[in-house]
């Protein structure tokens, strides 16, 4: 059995033999489906063997009593393929649209939508060299299981989100922010889990992960996701099945134009949401919102420029209204900008904002700007109705080398703070309502909480040095963007 480290290094040299002829924001739209026809192919050859001890070498039985999870078709396994010596992108393309058809109800699409046979990018000579690297191990459940196979896909994710650089936004979330955001909504078994906006589905992962870490039921967990881009949503789609979660539903479309998880002819209603929206983005239908058939704009219609508020309200109207909650990674601006003031006023008049947490900086991907996370819920405890915990977390952040975190200590501090919902002097306070509205429905943190103090004190060489050498990183990065577009 392989270690995580040597499964890692396995996995991602897949990627390597692709450098140099496609870019590198486009490995994952090969490497992904191969691996994940790499693994359903081992694993319907250890069903069968499973079957065939069971029947004492009797292959007609055990043909029989065999049970897989996925059905591959004649001529469409892994190693058919690997017999196929020219036009191997065609015979790829074929296999994973047989097994797709094969399994409707589950694999519909999941391949994605890679152009395999053109030889201008993929020549047979690649082909068969990555086909070879996969068949140097098998990725069946005794070699790998899934808890080690989900770690090594989630170690790609971020390995391909390093190397495709501002692209990675769309499917990349830093993943202690998102154990962060797991821990406050803290999902129970049987409760249904949405993110509207789901990207690879690391949010949605992470909740049955924390189940599991907790030694609860996490089968029971419901999951549930949109996301816009094809290739995306077949990621997220590979990524559940690589972790051994099967109960779920991601289905693919533009979540404000067009939502796909409905009921009784009205959006679906969820204990729990999380999401990391695109931000700001300014190509969406705003005159649709504006009467939009199943009610979203209840605080009103966000401005052309930032549909920010359009994906809020829909994650409001989609919240159980007995225990829903959510919580929501923005930029800062959503909590002060004046274009929406009218409609955060509502939000604010509505009691349904819980709590509002300022991050630091350089969390959002290839980023510098600060987030915040914004919590609500329907049914706010009595003795938070009325009031707004603001936490300013901003100085709570983590370097090394090559990136920015939330390490357990900074994890902790925050969490606490938000459970015990009291006031800490320079670094959160319970606000009434009324005290924000008065300031024009502003939740601008550094209003009610300063923890500018902070900034006196001295930080070790080391700390220095970090942040000296992440500044450096940055302004290559902005440098780097702005002579691009000058080209």
């Amino acid at each position: 059995m392989m270690t995580q480290q040597e499964l890692e290094k396995y996995l991602w040299g897949a990627a390597t033999a692709l450098r140099g002829t496609i870019d590198a924001g486009d490995y994952k739209q090969y490497i992904f489906p191969l691996m994940f026809f790499k693994r359903i192919s081992d694993v319907y050859d250890e069903e069968f063997e499973n079957a065939l001890a069971e029947s004492d070498g009797d292959l007609e039985y055990a043909a029989y009593a065999e049970n897989h999870n996925f059905l591959i078709p004649e001529g469409a396994h892994w190693n058919d393929v690997r017999e196929i010596t020219t036009n191997i992108g065609l015979a790829l393309q074929n296999a994973m649209r047989a097994i797709e058809k094969a399994n409707p109800d589950t694999l519909d699409g999941i391949f994605g939508d890679a152009s395999w046979t053109n030889k201008d990018r993929l020549t047979d000579a690649m082909l068969t060299n990555l086909i070879e690297h996969y068949s140097q191990h098998k990725l069946n459940l005794k070699n790998v299981p899934d808890d080690k196979l989900g770690n090594a896909y989630e170690y790609l994710i971020k390995k391909f989100a390093d190397d495709s650089g501002h692209t990675a936004a769309e499917f990349y979330t830093n993943r202690t922010v998102v154990k962060l955001m797991t821990m406050i909504m803290d999902p129970q078994p049987g409760e249904s889990v949405y993110d509207p906006t789901c990207g690879s589905g690391g949010l949605l992962l992470n909740c049955a992960l924390h189940l599991k870490d907790e030694g609860k039921e996490y089968r029971t967990l419901k999951l549930y996701g949109q996301e816009i881009n094809l290739l995306t949503s077949a990621i997220a789609r590979m990524n559940m099945f690589m972790h051994g979660i099967e109960e779920f539903d991601i289905v693919r479309g533009n979540t404000l134009s067009n939502p796909g998880l409905l009921e009784n002819d009205e959006l679906k209603k969820f204990n729990v949401i999380l999401a990391n929206p695109p931000y700001s983005i300014k190509s969406w239908d705003r005159k649709a919102f504006e009467s939009d058939p199943h009610g979203r704009n209840v605080w009103g219609t966000p401005p052309q420029g930032c549909a920010d508020y359009a994906f809020q309200q829909h994650i409001q109207k989609s919240l159980d209204l007995g225990n829903g909650r959510s919580i929501s990674l923005w930029p800062h601006g959503i909590l002060f900008r004046d274009a929406e003031t009218e409609m955060r006023k509502k939000m604010i008049e509505q009691d349904q904002v819980e709590c509002v947490i300022g991050l630091g900086p350089n969390l959002f991907y290839n980023s510098p700007m600060e987030a915040c996370l914004l919590i609500t819920k329907t049914n706010k405890e009595e003795h938070k109705k009325g009031k707004v915990l603001i936490i300013n977390a901003v100085k709570e952040v983590s370097h090394d080398r090559t990136s920015t975190f939330l390490d357990e200590n900074n994890i902790d501090k925050i969490i606490t703070a938000y459970r015990n919902h009291s006031d800490v002097d320079g670094f959160c306070k319970v606000i009434s309502i009324n005290e924000i509205l008065s300031k024009n429905a502003s939740l601008n943190m550094a209003q009610y909480v300063s923890n500018v103090a902070n900034d006196n004190l001295q930080i070790n060489v080391t700390d220095a040095f970090v942040k000296w050498e992440d500044s450096g990183n940055q302004l290559n990065i902005a440098m780097t963007k702005m002579l691009e577009g000058a080209l």
